[in-house]
């Protein structure tokens, strides 16, 4: 009877596996596949030479599109694994139609927003499943609201952009972001994002007042949709985890016109103790204006 059950239960389990498990015949028919069920999930059209690189169709662009933002170059040597195609949306329900396609066609896929991750986990996928590179480079629209003291930025631009943006429309506000200006502010906030203005203003994640995110159904939610537990968790939570990021509303900070920033160097032979002990760290002489 035992080994009944037990054979009963193998049957099973290998018929599910084979129901659920798509073996693709080729990257090229996989590659169709998905085009077909993109337009099949979206009324926004997208040109394929502008969206769409594979080695199949052309390697040079793709190895280029590849490599554009990998920032950690080795994981972009021949013996990492590949995206099968990489796909760039030119619109934000391209990508809610990208999370379905890849339910349906049983691909795993990565989402690079700017490709500063030095794991690589935005463009390289170890799973033994095939997976495809959803690049949101090209959603890097920014809208600043000084009279409302926000901006709406979508996950594409990068720090340097949304600052320069700022900066465009007024020089006595600020995001409380990195120094480094090719970071994509995607996965900037989705790790925390500390930066010069840390100390009076906190992480990027903290001046966040909203969020649109792509779930795992393909669904655009916003942080009213999404609730409080998914929105606190996206801020500082890692890319990736939780959904695709699309943009994100951030809180404007007011600063100064002019800001002096220095560096103190220490030495060990120059005994530079107060860095370690807590103690010793001089922030409650600090004044207010300090910034770090």
């Amino acid at each position: 009877m035992g080994k009944s059950k037990a054979l009963y239960a193998f049957s099973f389990l290998a018929l599910y596996f084979s129901f659920c498990t798509i073996t693709p015949t080729s990257s090229t028919s996989l590659q169709d596949d998905f085009i077909n069920c993109l337009h099949e999930n979206t009324n926004v059209d997208f040109p394929l030479l502008e969206t769409f690189f594979s080695p199949e169709r052309n390697v040079s662009i793709y190895k280029e599109v590849l490599e554009s933002t990998a920032h950690n170059l080795r994981y972009v040597t021949e013996s990492m694994p590949k995206p099968g195609f990489i796909f760039k949306p030119v619109h934000e329900s391209h990508v809610q139609a990208s999370v379905i396609c890849s339910n349906q066609l049983g691909l795993h896929h990565r989402v690079r927003s700017g490709g500063h991750d030095y794991e690589g986990l935005s463009f390289v996928s170890l799973m033994e499943t095939p997976f495809i590179l959803i690049d949101l480079s090209n959603l890097r629209q920014i809208n600043v609201d000084i009279e409302d003291n926000s901006a709406w930025v979508q996950s594409g631009a990068t720090i340097g952009e949304l600052y320069y943006r700022i900066a465009e429309k007024s020089k006595l506000h600020g995001f409380p972001a990195g120094l480094c200006s090719t970071v994509g502010i995607g996965g900037h906030i989705t790790g925390g994002g500390d930066g010069t203005l840390l100390r009076k203003y906190g992480l990027a994640a903290d001046n966040v007042l909203d969020a649109k995110i792509v779930n795992a159904d393909g669904k655009l939610l916003n942080r009213a949709a999404m609730g409080e537990d998914l929105f606190w968790a996206i801020r500082g939570g890692g890319g990736g985890s939780f959904g695709v990021i699309l943009a994100w509303k951030l809180k404007l900070v007011p600063v100064p016109e002019t800001l002096t920033m220095f560096t103190v160097t220490k030495t060990l032979t120059q005994k530079p103790r107060f860095f370690l002990s807590g103690k010793e760290l001089p922030t409650s002489s600090l004044k207010t204006s300090s910034y770090e």
